[in-house]
């Protein structure tokens, strides 16, 4: 599938029915190649392991060039669906997330998580009117492509622990709400997996919810029972894979043994999976 705009429209659609739409997302071309062959319905990047991997630190410091190059990359090297995390837009105003926006569709990628935490300001969560400008910009930007892009907004209330725990379920779907308003077509809360919380977040949306998950989380299909359309793993693949660099760095300088080594993936299978065409 070549079409951007049956990508798009593709790509909407496994966010309904039955099935969850679980995302193990990546962050450069050879990881999106294995997880799309592992059978991904669709590929999301994960803009922590896109900074770490472009030697950048997460949180609005990666520059909107290196970003969107790294999309390109990625949309190129699969077939499938991709999604992309673009933080906070690359932008300080609505107008340049607008811009980051086309960019990303000129890249090839049909959908983005837009966070409204605010990395550089005087309160971790930028104001509620200020995020939706940012996401009406966003929507704005798509439609002038004609391209229906999924808008992901992610509520960061529960990962920065904001405000006051007995109120931050009421905080968390009024600012989504807002955001839907604003023309987001999905919501993301990460830090939450407890079935209570999910379960009341689903069901008080209008749009698919979309939780972060890893071990200890209920599976998929636990997720997806309690209401969650949309299951990611976020940066934890990519921790897990640096995890296995430093492991064998210290087992060499330490020991000068390889055992953290014994299960890789054959150089020939990575290097066929990168030399198929697509």
């Amino acid at each position: 599938m070549t079409n951007l705009h049956d990508k798009a429209v593709l790509f909407r659609s496994l966010h309904a029915g039955d099935q969850v739409l679980a995302l193990a997302n990546v962050w450069d071309a050879a990881s999106a190649r294995l997880v799309e062959a592992a059978g991904a319905r669709a590929i999301a990047t994960t803009s922590a392991g896109v900074c770490w991997g472009l030697g950048a630190a997460d949180g609005g410091r990666l520059g909107r060039d290196q970003a969107l190059d790294l999309i390109a990359r990625v949309t190129s090297a699969v077939r499938v669906p991709v999604t992309a995390d673009i933080e906070n837009g690359y932008a300080d105003t609505a107008d340049g997330v607008a811009e980051t926006v086309a960019g990303v569709l000129a890249a090839g990628a049909v959908g983005v998580n837009l966070e409204d935490a605010h990395h550089f300001g005087d309160s971790p969560l930028r104001a509620v009117a200020d995020q939706c400008e940012r996401i009406a910009a966003a929507r704005a930007a798509a439609d002038a492509a004609g391209i229906p892009l999924f808008v992901n907004a992610r509520v960061d209330t529960y990962l920065c622990a904001v405000g006051d725990p007995a109120t931050r379920l009421r905080e968390t779907l009024d600012r989504a709400t807002a955001y839907v308003a604003a023309g987001a077509d999905g919501v993301f809360v990460p830090g939450v997996t407890d079935p209570r919380t999910v379960t009341a977040l689903a069901g008080g949306l209008a749009v698919p919810l979309n939780v972060l998950a890893g071990p200890g989380a209920p599976t998929v299909a636990e997720l997806g029972r309690l209401g969650a359309a949309r299951v990611s793993l976020g940066s934890s693949v990519a921790e897990a894979a640096y995890a296995v660099a430093r492991r064998a760095a210290e087992e060499l300088f330490g020991a000068g043994t390889y055992t953290a080594l014994a299960e890789p993936i054959a150089y020939h299978d990575l290097n066929s999976l990168m030399h198929a065409p697509r």
